[in-house]
């Protein structure tokens, strides 16, 4: 017999020893550690998108309000043609209506600046008012107009009344010479004692004292108050009187000349508020006067001001003045964009897609499609918009600025992510409804038409609806076929008409000078975002509505 050999049992692990029960709170310190990091991330993520979000309504709820006055407007009838409305002269009616509050405004400055409190388009409002209302000529009607961009930020604290006139190096040259104590105040005006050499050679034989150059004298003295700023030039803290006033001195006293002397030179207007009121503010150079203040005031102490929600945001087109800038004609733009987008790429994607993933065979050439098609999904915008540019615009000759051509760059743009979502979708119905409607006699054709894509669109429109999404967000393709036309007026938008889109018309604004659009532009970048996440939500909802649990 042969003897079978023993074999000794394995050593058993002692879990119970302090190497194992270290080796396990490492373990746990390290599932500790990794969800701090997933915490803090998903933290920062909030905060950086609390803090995006916040700029954006801090800049923007602005735009949501419009400063408008309450105007009593005679619809003259003996001005206006029933027969011909906008033919009569509303701008003049307007002005009459205005400068009735202000009886006591007189000249024709003054009468031209007070008619800058009202916004240049209170004429078309009138008008297109009387249009709308031709039974009310003849009578005194009450209109609520806007005020001009200036006084619309005014009274939303936007924009001061007074700036400050001097940059901090120009207050630290003013905090240099206090240091010296030079500083002081005669005759209710301010001067600055300084020590200059009245140069001979500053003064000519033909004309003398009389003639020489004074202005050089102050400017040379001036040098070795500031060693710092050896270009410095007195006309900055002195009052344009400087060097009057040394000439009046030197003048009265010929002998001084060659000397060094000590002269009260005059501050200028800025230094001299710094030195008197402690502070150096001038009028807001958006304001012509300070009258134009008491006026505004008065409006406001009156009633006659109020700031209601601003709808004409949302209904009026482009315009070059702020208050009364709107985004119809970008929405429109972006609507039929969109529908372009839509109508190319939702069944072209799911033609490709369906064929792809169901009837092509599997080779070389479907491999280097399908490797094509995921990498355009990453291609960038701009290259659409290239695409676009030389294709649709050069080579067809179609219109520029057109919806149209938007919308064909966007659909190219589209496609790769509507195929990829679509095949994701068609994968996940299970093989058993294939083989279950095979076994019954149904064709490959049927079983695609009649129940695996009805039971993959939910998925289908999922990935449709985000690749919408991301296109209505896009301006650099957009930008390129030129799709950035200033449009006034929303009556003559078609598919081949030029047009404005929500992120063209941002930029636009984003690139405008005056100071209302600022808020303008966070404003349509909100109004972008809300279309954004109800799409995004769109699509949730209709996942979960529709979405079959297998």
């Amino acid at each position: 017999m042969t003897d079978i050999s023993q074999t000794q049992p394995a050593a058993t692990h002692d879990w119970t020893s302090a190497a194992a029960r270290r080796r396990v709170r490492r373990r746990y310190a390290a599932d500790r550690r990794l969800q701090f990091y997933g915490i803090a991330a998903i933290g920062t993520a909030m905060a950086l998108l609390g803090v995006l979000f916040t700029t954006l309504i801090y800049a923007g709820y602005a735009a949501f309000t419009t400063t408008k006055v309450e105007l009593g407007v005679f619809l003259d009838p003996e001005k206006i043609d029933k027969g011909n409305i906008r033919s009569a002269n509303f701008r003049k009616m307007v002005r009459d209506a205005f400068l009735s509050y202000f009886p006591d405004v007189q000249g024709r400055t003054d009468k031209r600046n007070l008619s800058k409190i009202l916004s240049s388009g209170a004429a078309y409002i009138v008008r297109d008012y009387a249009v709308r209302n031709p039974d009310k000529i003849g009578e005194l009607v009450t209109i609520s107009v806007p005020v001009s961009d200036p006084f619309d930020q005014l009274y939303k604290g936007i924009i001061p009344r007074e700036i400050q006139a001097l940059s901090s190096d120009r207050i630290l040259l003013y905090e240099q010479l206090e240091h010296r104590d030079v500083l002081s105040v005669k005759g209710g005006v301010g001067v600055v004692k300084t020590t200059l050499f009245v140069d001979p050679a500053q003064v000519p034989e033909e004309g003398g004292v009389e003639a020489a150059d004074y202005q050089r004298m102050i400017n040379e003295g001036f040098r070795s108050f500031f060693l710092s700023e050896p270009s410095l030039s007195y006309r900055e803290i002195l009052s344009p009187n400087a060097a009057e006033a040394l000439k009046k001195k030197v003048v009265a006293n010929p002998e001084l000349v060659g000397k060094t002397i000590e002269v009260d030179l005059p501050l200028s207007a800025n230094y001299d508020n710094l030195l008197q009121k402690g502070e150096a503010k001038i009028r807001n150079p958006r304001f012509r006067s300070d009258k134009e203040f008491a006026w505004f005031d008065s409006l406001i102490q009156r009633g006659l001001i109020s700031t209601p929600f601003t709808w004409e945001l949302f209904f009026n087109a482009d315009s070059r003045f702020p208050e009364l800038a709107g985004l119809a004609g970008a929405l429109s733009g972006s609507f039929l964009a969109l529908l372009v987008c839509f109508l190319l790429s939702f069944p072209i994607g799911i033609a490709t897609a369906t064929y792809l993933e169901e009837f092509a065979p599997k080779n070389r050439i479907t491999d280097l499609i399908e490797v094509n098609i995921n990498n355009l999904a990453a291609v960038p915008s701009v290259v659409f918009g290239l695409l676009g540019l030389a294709l649709f615009l050069n080579t067809f000759g179609m219109p520029r600025s057109a919806p149209l051509v938007g919308g064909m760059v966007l659909a190219l743009m589209t496609l790769p992510t509507i195929i990829v979502a679509t095949r994701a979708a068609l994968k996940s119905v299970p093989p058993s409804i294939r083989e279950a409607a095979l076994g019954v006699g149904a064709s490959k054709h049927q079983v695609m038409l009649h129940h695996v894509l009805p039971l993959a669109m939910p998925g289908i429109l999922t990935g449709t609806i985000i690749g919408l999404a991301q296109a209505l967000g896009e301006t650099a393709p957009l930008l390129l076929i030129g799709m950035n036309a200033f449009i006034p007026s929303v009556e003559n938008i078609g598919l081949t008409q030029p047009a404005m889109a929500l992120p063209t018309q941002i930029f636009s604004w984003a690139d405008s000078p005056e100071r209302g659009f600022v808020s303008r532009t966070s404003a349509a970048i909100i109004v972008l975002l809300g279309f954004l996440v109800l799409m995004n939500l769109l699509a949730v909802y209709l996942r979960r509505r529709f979405e079959k649990k297998w």
